[in-house]
């Protein structure tokens, strides 16, 4: 599974002119679902997202959570992380989960989010979408399930 984080001051998503999603301050989570990824996996990610100390505290350093902040999510399911670029300049998918299992962890994971956080914006798996954000700071932030595996 992958992820890529972006700390944002406002996001919003929209599906064919209709707005899907939106938030104010938060996370912008685009989340990627792999052959072999599983419920563990994604709770492990959801784990550490929530957890992620890359707000401002009082004397300005990254040190607080988005709980700290109450801060809101937008997630949006994206299976071009899983581009494979090693051949040519036509992307290769062929990494990505199957659109059955990829959508299934992906309502899992935004059922994580919304067990913790209450409310969750989200995209439309599998539609082609918009997505408007102020990325703060910037702050960007990619996470890799990989990092769990044992080498």
């Amino acid at each position: 599974m992958r992820a890529l984080i972006q700390r944002v001051s406002r996001a919003k998503v929209t599906v064919e002119g209709q707005e899907t999603g939106k938030i104010d301050g938060g996370f912008v989570i685009l989340l990627g679902v792999t052959h072999d990824d599983t419920e563990a996996i994604a709770d492990r990610m959801w784990q550490k997202i929530s957890q992620l100390r890359i707000f401002r505290d009082d004397q300005g350093k990254t040190n607080i959570s988005l709980r700290d902040v109450a801060g809101q999510v937008l997630i949006v399911s994206q299976f071009t992380l899983y581009a494979d670029l090693r051949k040519g300049n036509r992307p290769s998918f062929i990494k990505a989960a199957d659109p059955e299992k990829g959508e299934a962890l992906y309502e899992y994971f935004v059922n994580l989010a919304r067990a913790e956080l209450g409310d969750v914006a989200c995209g439309v798996f599998g539609a082609e979408m918009q997505i408007e954000l102020v990325n703060d700071g910037p702050f960007t932030i990619w996470l890799d399930s990989e990092i769990w595996e044992k080498k």
